[in-house]
């Protein structure tokens, strides 16, 4: 088993284009499952779904313009209504809707500035998600020059999730939870994407920090110059935190800072990550006198193959006791060699799979050059 490779480039309605043409099955996939599952956490039906996502449309237009014109372009490639394509980049958003009831999430991010024995900066994480979409996972590669080439994986129709760039950074994501006003905000794939374009660490910071996303997120930055930053964004607030020893692991639950909308009632959103976060770092350190790159990607792989509190676990399995459209998942582990310019993804669970390498190095690429 192997995670689908793709490739676009041009201009934005070109990329989205070719994105969806390369996609068409996966999209629809994802779509018969979200009117399944938001059909049965709502009452209502896909068209009602999609009207409803629209109140994302102008806040998305009015911050990445060029991203909206990429999603029509998707919509188009696969022969689907431009809301279909709307509605899969806003799900996470209307996970959180008051409309909606809260969806269990997982993910647990990582980043290594000078804490691997052999010298290398690797940043990452265990995607958790409903294992409903486990088909849908892509991985996808963006030739958008001026701006960097940007590697990510992400479900089938998104224009952004997790990734890398060939300016040397990497992000990786997790949901945080609580709920804030009902001011709309920016869907995170766009936040995400946009900071995964910058050619520089501090313009990808200032869109995460400066940019008002609808609900709360993690954002893990990671540069290959060993420098590493975390943000818990908010419709309000922010929060931040550095590496220790250098290494810096982050969960589903705040962990630099309460935002005060919620401190009188705080509860973590998943409190297994108040597991899996320990679990991981223990692991992770166990990477510090391993010198030779594949010994520690082999540690890293054993590190998030973890299962105290199984299913719920740092490597997670869809739980029996839960119904099929609920169940999630670990859909993909991912492990980037910053300094090698190495992406390498899981197809599935890191317990039952090897990291694969990705057919592309991050600094190759048109006027690249590698650092």
């Amino acid at each position: 088993m192997s995670i689908p490779t793709i490739e676009i480039s041009g201009d934005p309605h070109t990329r989205g284009t070719q994105y969806g043409e390369q996609t068409r099955e996966a999209v629809a996939t994802a779509i018969g499952y979200y009117t399944e599952s938001l059909g049965k956490a709502t009452g209502l039906t896909w068209a009602q779904i999609r009207d409803k996502a629209r109140r994302w449309l102008e806040p998305a237009r009015e911050f990445a313009p060029e991203l909206v014109e990429e999603m029509d372009g998707i919509a188009a490639g696969a022969g689907v209504h431009p809301g279909d394509i709307l509605v899969l980049n806003v799900r996470g958003e209307a996970s959180y809707d008051p409309t909606f009831r809260d969806v269990p999430d997982g993910c647990t991010s990582f980043a290594m500035t000078t804490a691997s024995g052999d010298g290398h900066v690797y940043c990452g994480q265990n995607w958790d998600w409903r294992d409903g979409v486990r088909d849908t996972v892509v991985l996808l590669r963006i030739v958008q020059p001026p701006k960097p080439t940007v590697v990510m994986h992400v479900e089938a129709g998104q224009v952004g999730r997790q990734g890398a760039n060939s300016a040397g950074i990497g992000l990786n994501a997790n949901g945080l939870g609580g709920r804030f006003d009902a001011t709309m905000g920016v869907p995170q794939t766009l936040i995400r994407r946009k900071a995964l374009d910058c050619a520089s660490l501090s313009d990808a910071l200032d869109v995460l920090v400066r940019t008002r996303g609808h609900i709360a997120s993690n954002a893990l930055l990671t540069h290959r110059d060993r420098f590493a930053i975390d943000v818990e964004t908010t419709p309000g607030a922010c929060g931040w935190m550095y590496p220790d020893d250098g290494l810096l692991v982050h969960g589903n639950h705040f962990q630099a800072f309460v935002p005060p909308q919620l401190a009188a009632e705080h509860r973590p959103f998943s409190p297994d990550s108040l597991i899996r976060v320990p679990r991981a770092t223990e692991g992770l350190r166990r990477c510090a006198d391993a010198t030779d790159p594949a010994e520690v990607r082999k540690r890293i792989r054993t590190a998030l193959s973890d299962h105290l509190g199984y299913p719920d676990s740092l490597c997670a399995h869809p739980d029996p006791a839960r119904e099929p459209v609920r169940r999630w998942a670990t859909l993909l582990s991912s492990c980037v060699d910053l300094t090698a310019g190495e992406y390498r993804v899981t197809p599935g669970n890191p317990c039952a799979n090897e990291y694969q390498l990705a057919p592309w190095n991050l600094y190759d690429g048109p006027g690249e050059v590698r650092p």
